[in-house]
């Protein structure tokens, strides 16, 4: 397969996943937006949405306060932001059109379709009134063309590029979801336990699909070590970060050929951390560093992936011997995102 092609599609299936993603926050924050907390600001409440998706900075260039209206509009519409639900909607469109003899055409009807009708959708209505609802439809529609993906499109190299895109990016989300909740939506030390608490723990579960199966798994109150387990460890929970790299080793193994040892390796190395962890251990050494060390490792797995597959020019005058960049903050959009660009062009 041309790498050029393989490009287009892997970038394809992170943008339908960063989509869907973006959709889970919004709603969820939309819906913590509507609990009674006296101790918490609009903006405090608003701000970790920003965080989760590393454009604080951004946002405030163009905007001159957080608010729900314009944290709402910048994730979902705004152009400006490359990681928008619109920009990645109308960037899925654009990879996928740019290849579309490398999919079945069922694929093709299916994400095309899906950006013809956000196009004619009524925006002021849909942040008026519809958000919730809006926010289900981007969910539906991502998991109708995953669905469509597995269910029609031929066991090539194609559709391991496309599956290994979405749970790239799928585990990057997870794990920056995990440790904004950790460290920045708490109001007070003296909030753990509490009745606030209790939904904003709850709402991250909800925002992984994940509450039932917590209650199914647990059968206990909410608590952050049970929330941590279920969304890092447990490999039977599709959303986790064990689950996404059991699926990474999966996908690697069928793609790579000498070319792809390192790949394999990193992948591997990520994998034993969660398969043999302890959610104690891991809470012993601090949670916001077992996550921070798994986007620094997550996001080098993705470079090594561009390097050795896509054949898509990294800048590594940044990076230390190990390949991890010093300033990356914890986050793989800041390396990655000019890739994506190009992957238009």
């Amino acid at each position: 397969m041309l790498s050029r092609t393989a490009d287009h599609l892997y970038w394809m299936a992170r943008y339908i996943e960063r989509a869907e993603n973006m959709a889970r926050r919004l709603d969820v924050t939309y819906r913590m937006s509507l609990v009674q907390n006296a101790a918490q600001s609009e903006a405090a409440l608003w701000v970790p949405l920003l965080h989760i998706s590393d454009t604080v900075d951004d946002f405030n260039e163009a905007y001159d306060e957080v608010t729900a209206g314009n944290v709402i509009h910048y994730i979902a519409l705004d152009e400006r932001n490359l990681s928008s639900i619109y920009s990645c909607l109308r960037a899925a469109r654009e990879n996928a059109h740019a290849v579309r003899v490398a999919m079945s055409l069922e694929m093709w009807e299916n994400i095309n379709s899906l950006w013809l009708e956000f196009q004619q959708m009524d925006k002021s209505l849909m942040l008026d009134s519809g958000l919730t609802e809006f926010c289900d439809w981007v969910k539906s529609r991502s998991h109708l063309f995953r669905g469509v993906t597995y269910g029609t499109m031929l066991r090539d190299d194609g559709f391991w590029f496309t599956r290994l895109g979405g749970f790239i990016e799928r585990a990057d989300d997870m794990a920056r979801l995990l440790d904004v909740k950790y460290h920045l939506l708490l109001p007070s030390a003296n909030d753990v336990g509490g009745a606030v608490d209790y939904y904003e723990w709850s709402a991250l579960l909800r925002s992984a699909s994940a509450y039932l199966a917590y209650l199914k798994v647990y059968r206990d109150a909410v608590t952050p070590l049970r929330v941590a387990e279920l969304l890092v460890l447990r490999q039977d929970m599709p959303r986790s970060l064990h689950a996404c790299m059991d699926e990474l080793t999966n996908i690697l193994g069928q793609l790579s050929g000498n070319a792809g040892s390192e790949c394999i390796r990193l992948a591997g190395e990520m994998h034993s951390s969660l398969h043999y962890g302890r959610i104690e251990d891991v809470f012993r050494g601090g949670l916001h560093e077992f996550l921070e060390s798994f986007l620094r490792h997550n996001n080098r797995l993705g470079i090594e992936i561009q390097r050795t597959y896509l054949n898509v020019p990294i800048n590594t005058s940044g990076l230390d011997d190990s390949g991890v960049d010093d300033d990356l903050s914890a986050t793989g959009f800041d390396t990655l995102e000019p890739l994506l660009i190009q992957s238009q062009s």
